[in-house]
């Protein structure tokens, strides 16, 4: 048996939790490979709206085991008050989660470490959500990081204390005000919380998983236009967003990925610094904001928006094997008289079809423009009552990345998705 992996192929925002939520009933076991409380994957259902940040997106199915793996770094405040809004809802979050022994813990001073390094960059600043994150992937690739089973440790009282010593003299660099113990207590708290899971060896785990013949389907945070190696450095996130993160994320080898399913938008956002090639500043790019609702899930910010950008599609596509791709927020241009499409950039003067190196390239989108559908794709329900025009928007992204779009969602409701047939 394989791991199905879905993924972003944008900046991130895409809209993963929705659609694993909706492909989860065909997994016992989903798993998260990397990231932390930056995500924010929102699935709506039964007119209620969740938003999700550290915890898998299958955790409201029935019989699925949702498991957090070791590429993910988990802030236990944050995954406390995420179990406590579930546990209110009846979701046995205790049975249904599984959290690696070898995922790190952000601590307190991580965020203070963002926060400290952000207001320093000052104009040319990345953009962080300020949650931790970079510094805690910073701490585990610096071999001084405190991860999950740590905390089954006689000795984690004082292995926090020495890192949070050490955090201490790095922030002697900033001029930055701080309060060094803030939140300790209640951390110390929900690391206590955090006790009462089932904390498993995820690697041995998820391969005896496979050797079981069980499905299993790996979820990715953030996009794959964050990656840090592949992503618009330095405008990126700290761990590898892209396929391959699923197998250094989980413990799994190259041969158990199955299918690919890369997920974006039907026009792009971001949120924070970086280039956007194809961002719009004008009422257009309004319109969408307002009509996508797009303000992050996690920081609440106004995201940047934009058409959607073909070379960049192409290139994630390549980056990460997809099989099928699968579109989001279509609905949100069924106003739009024109849409339109990027179809090569010109940096430089010089035209291509090639996503560039340099960030800080000065790059012209060129595009194409198709005939809007002025449709509410939001009552659709089947394949054949698709406009021709949004169809025709469709079949060129298709033809044009070579992969199939399998499934179209109108909406964020569960039930506003559309299966497409084999064609």
């Amino acid at each position: 048996m394989k791991v199905d992996v879905v993924l972003g192929l944008q900046w991130g925002d895409e809209g993963k939790g929705k659609i694993v939520d909706v492909l989860a009933n065909g997994y016992p076991v989903i798993a998260r490979f990397q990231g932390g409380p930056n995500a924010g994957h929102s699935l709506q259902f039964e007119d209620k709206k969740f938003v999700l940040h550290t915890i898998p997106s299958g955790v409201f199915r029935k019989n699925t085991q949702n498991i957090i793996g070791n590429g993910v770094v988990i802030d236990p405040l944050t995954f406390l008050d995420e179990c406590r809004k579930l546990e209110e809802i009846g979701v046995p979050v205790k049975e249904r989660i599984l959290i690696s022994k070898k995922a790190h813990l952000i601590l307190p001073s991580h965020r203070i470490i963002d926060a400290a390094s952000e207001q320093a960059k000052g104009a040319s600043k990345i953009g962080s959500t300020l949650k931790g994150i970079g510094p805690a992937y910073m701490d585990k690739t610096g071999r001084n990081g405190l991860r999950v089973g740590d905390i089954l440790s006689g000795n984690f009282a004082e292995r926090f204390q020495n890192l949070k010593n050490k955090h201490v003299s790095f922030l002697k660099q900033f001029d930055y005000n701080y309060n060094i113990d803030e939140n300790e207590s209640a951390w110390m708290d929900a690391i206590e919380y955090l006790k009462g899971f089932n904390l498993i060896d995820g690697e041995y785990y998820i391969n005896n998983v496979l050797n079981e013949a069980k499905r299993v389907l790996a979820e990715g945070a953030q996009g794959s236009l964050l990656d840090v190696d592949f992503g618009s450095y330095p405008f990126v996130t700290s761990s590898t967003t892209t396929c391959a993160g699923a197998c250094i994320g989980l413990g799994i080898a190259p041969r158990h990925i199955g299918k690919v399913s890369g997920i974006f938008k039907a026009y792009c956002t971001r949120v924070g610094s970086g280039p956007f090639p194809t961002e719009l500043f004008d009422e257009t790019g309004e319109k969408l904001r307002e009509v996508g609702a797009e303000f992050g899930a996690t920081t609440g910010r106004p995201r940047r928006t934009g058409w959607l950008d073909m070379v960049a599609l192409k290139y994630a596509v390549m980056i990460n094997g997809v099989d099928n791709l699968i579109m989001m927020k279509a609905d949100v241009l069924d106003a739009f008289d024109t849409v339109k499409i990027a179809v090569k950039y010109k940096v430089n003067g010089e035209l291509t079809d090639s996503f560039p190196y340099d960030t800080f390239a000065q790059i012209e989108p060129v595009y194409k423009e198709f005939k809007g559908w002025k449709r509410d794709l939001t009552k659709v329900t089947k394949e054949e009552d698709l406009p021709f025009e949004f169809m025709n928007y469709v079949r060129f992204i298709e033809k044009e990345v070579g992969v199939p779009i399998k499934i179209i969602s109108l909406g964020p409701d569960r039930s506003q998705t559309i299966v497409r047939s084999e064609e």
